[in-house]
């Protein structure tokens, strides 16, 4: 084929090749098979080559096409599928025998034609919807849709859906366009039909073609169109008395709606027959049953035992525990209904009610204390057997017989004795204040009430006693003597104070007054109330230094008031300049300790005498100790100093042979004062020297004197260890048949050791034995 293209204007035409597109069906199977010829205009007399390029040619798809180089005839090789390509677009060149080009290389086009070779597919084996029951019709569920690999210019993939299977109700429908699934009628019910099983097709060719299936599931969702009904009008349990908390029995229900769901959960109500709540009832999450439960006991809910051992359990002001001697049955009337509302359009169920039968066993019951703690009061100090109260308990089992007896279980001062039939308290010793048994003067005791039952049961009582106070004591003086200034004035007064045993009102305001016995003390004293519980003695005539013994007369507030007559010694001072007394010391002495700011100046000097005189005496006994220790020294007629010094040296024992030399003690003429002090052998290697040598006594024969010296001379030493440091010491040896000397100042005084033993050590120990045994 040609064509040519034409320009405007008076330009030549130029004639090209043109192909049109070529058309093939795909999965062709006669192949190869010829699908176009082609040639030049520019016919060559040596002939023309032809070649094709591409995809299916020399670009993949590979081989698909191929041209004849001399005829230019175009074939195709391989089946087509048009689902992978649906043409095909190949360059076509036409060259000289030289391999010049002859021709511009032209479009060669091939189009893929359809056929229907491909079934729909839908997007999912299984499709899920929801619809709640009783939906309107009309009321969509979900699509389910297809595809299909055809050319969707065509009727090739045109599809129609349908349901082939529902059941036989015809509930659902399909669009056949869209494949949307809707209710086609009312009527669907979860408790009938819970789950529906649609067949759904999809077909190509509008609906004439090839055809596929998928499964739609539908799943009903449940509503509160079904009201809970009791299974039976009447349930009979029974339950122990003074049961609480514990589980009386069951009422049975059923309910159509979804199992575990709010449509299917019931609540339960009593509606009658039990007015003081004494019951509860709640469900069961397993079985949806009502469970019918005495009620529990909260917390704050004790009270009628007083919280003791056999306390009662309390619900509520006006609950109290099932009690067979009160009510023996019960008829309750109980109701149940759904957590969620029921559905307007659902009936309503004739067994919403049920008659509840309880009957209350009779059990032995604790004996009941009425009044708890019982509260009584008993004077201070009454003599024993006086009755404190009666304090018994009651049995709740009125109908039957029994006996109940009484013992104390808390008594803690033994001060009670019980009567164990009539429960008569009496006092068993004088009850007596302050106590270290009371509590804010409340004495505390249990009483314990037990029955005859088999097995017995009891109950605790608190009884409360509070001990009345009494005025039983007088106030007493505080303190009986002082010291004072025998001038009106300054210096002429005294604080006077006062105590008592007895708590308020019995104490405290005290009254103070001269004795009325005596009229005559009104001329030289006075008395001035000061506080509640102290007065001022006043001097109002100048008075001779010397002892007084005033008689005063003390008054309490108690109801009725207690006096006693009291002696106040006095001792009356000179009086100085300022007030205080110019005889301290006596006046101390005489009158013991005052009150006044002399009477203190007189007890802290004579304080600051005795310390000063105890001190000279301890210096002389130290004094005289010495002198005795130099005088049995001086009498003896061996030299001990060395055998002293030579056991007393902390060396090497028997075995060294480096000791101090004793020497400088027996002639200390041969030594310098300028000679070079000895060296410590306690001290470190690197210690210094001290700055000079010591100086010898001018009586070398007191030892006591130069060792003490020593002694001073080493602690004031900088280049030693101090007292709490390791000291270097020699070795001892590998021992001694001797026994260890230090027991010998192991006691802190003479008098304290036993030197007896030093004569069983030999003779070189025998003169120590006669000094010290």
């Amino acid at each position: 084929p040609r064509a040519w293209w034409q320009h405007e204007g008076l330009r030549r035409v130029k004639r090209a090749w043109v192909i049109p597109p070529i058309s093939i069906s795909e999965n062709h199977k006669r192949i190869p098979h010829l699908l176009v010829q082609i040639k030049s205009d520019k016919q060559q007399p040596g002939g023309v080559i032809y070649s094709i390029k591409g995809p299916g040619v020399d670009e993949e798809p590979l081989g698909i096409f191929s041209i004849d180089k001399f005829s230019g005839k175009v074939f195709l090789n391989a089946m087509l599928d048009r689902e992978e390509n649906d043409r095909f677009r190949l360059k076509a060149f036409a060259l000289d025998l030289g391999g010049v080009t002859l021709e511009d290389p032209t479009d060669l086009e091939i189009i893929v034609v359809d056929q229907n070779d491909n079934r729909p597919l839908f997007r999912q084996d299984v499709f899920t919807g929801h619809v709640v029951e009783g939906a309107e019709p009309g009321t969509c569920v979900m699509t389910a849709d297809a595809t299909d690999a055809d050319d969707p210019d065509t009727d090739n993939a045109a599809l129609r859906y349908s349901i082939l299977e529902q059941g036989a109700a015809g509930m659902f429908s399909i669009n056949a366009t869209t494949g949307e699934i809707c209710t086609a009628r009312p009527g669907l019910d979860r408790e009938t039909v819970g789950v529906y099983n649609l067949t759904v097709q999809a077909a190509d060719m509008s609906g004439d073609g090839l055809t596929t299936t998928a499964t739609a599931v539908i799943y009903l969702e449940d509503i509160n169109d079904n009201p809970p009904e009791f299974t039976k009008e009447e349930f009979s349990m029974e339950v122990e008395e003074q049961a609480a908390g514990v589980d009386v029995g069951k009422v049975f229900v059923h309910d159509k709606d979804l199992a575990g769901s709010p449509n299917w959960l019931a609540k339960f109500t009593i509606l009658e027959g039990d007015p003081e709540g004494a019951f509860t009832i709640h469900t069961d999450p397993h079985t949806n049953d009502g469970v019918l439960s005495v009620a529990k006991v909260g917390p704050g809910q004790l009270g009628g035992y007083g919280g003791g051992p056999m306390a009662r359990l309390t619900r509520g002001p006006s609950w109290q525990p099932l009690d067979h001697e009160v009510r023996d049955r019960f008829e309750l009337t109980v109701s149940v209904q759904n957590e969620r509302p029921l559905e307007p359009s659902a009936p309503a169920s004739p067994r919403a009610l049920a008659t509840v039968r309880v009957r209350v066993r009779d059990v032995n019951e604790a004996p009941v204390f009425r009044e708890n703690p019982r509260r009584v009061s008993v004077l201070e100090g009454a003599p024993p057997g006086t009755p404190v109260t009666t304090y018994t308990a009651s049995d709740p089992d009125t109908r039957q017989l029994q006996t109940l007896t009484y013992a104390l279980l808390y008594d803690p001062a033994d001060w009670l004795q019980l009567d164990p039939h009539a429960g008569t308290v009496r006092t068993k010793r004088e009850l007596l204040h302050p106590s270290a048994y009371l509590q804010g003067g409340w004495y505390i005791a249990l009483v314990l009430a037990r029955d005859d039952a088999e097995p017995p049961l009891s109950a605790t009582g608190t009884l409360s006693i509070e001990i009345l106070e009494v005025n039983d004591h007088a106030p007493l003086l505080q303190p009986p003597a002082g010291v004072l200034c025998g001038r009106p004035g300054r210096g002429g007064n005294l604080l006077l104070g006062a105590t008592d045993d007895d708590r308020p009102p019995h104490g405290a305001p005290f009254h103070f007054q001269l004795s009325p016995q005596h009229p005559q003390l009104a001329r030289n004293w006075s008395i001035t109330r000061f506080n509640v519980t102290h007065a001022v003695l006043a001097v109002l005539a100048e008075l001779s230094p010397g002892l007084y013994s005033l008689p005063l007369l003390l008054r309490d507030s108690g109801s009725p008031p207690r006096e006693r007559q009291q002696l106040l010694n006095l001792s009356v001072c000179h009086c100085g300049r300022d007030g205080t007394c110019q005889d301290g010391v006596l006046a101390a002495a005489t009158a013991g300790a005052g009150v006044t700011l002399g009477a203190l100046m007189i007890i802290l000097g004579s304080t600051v005498l005795l310390l000063v005189l105890a001190g000279l005496g301890a210096a002389g006994v130290r004094g005289r100790r010495r002198a005795l220790r130099k005088g049995l020294l001086q009498r003896s007629r061996d030299d001990m100093r060395d055998n002293i010094l030579n056991y007393d040296e902390q060396g090497g024992g028997e075995e060294d042979q480096d000791a101090y030399d004793i020497n400088q003690l027996r002639h200390p003429e041969l030594f310098s004062p300028r000679a070079k002090p000895p060296v410590r052998r306690d001290a470190p290697l690197s210690s210094t020297t001290p700055p000079g040598p010591r100086k010898l006594p001018s009586s070398p024969s007191d030892i006591e004197d130069f060792i003490n010296e020593g002694l001073e001379a080493a602690d004031s030493d900088p280049s030693v260890p101090p007292y709490d440091t390791a000291l270097i010491y020699d070795y001892e040896g590998s021992g001694s048949i001797a026994s260890p000397l230090s027991s010998i100042v192991s006691s802190l005084t003479d008098e304290d050791q036993d030197y007896d033993y030093l004569s069983e050590w030999g003779p070189r120990f025998r003169r120590l034995a006669d000094l010290y045994g």
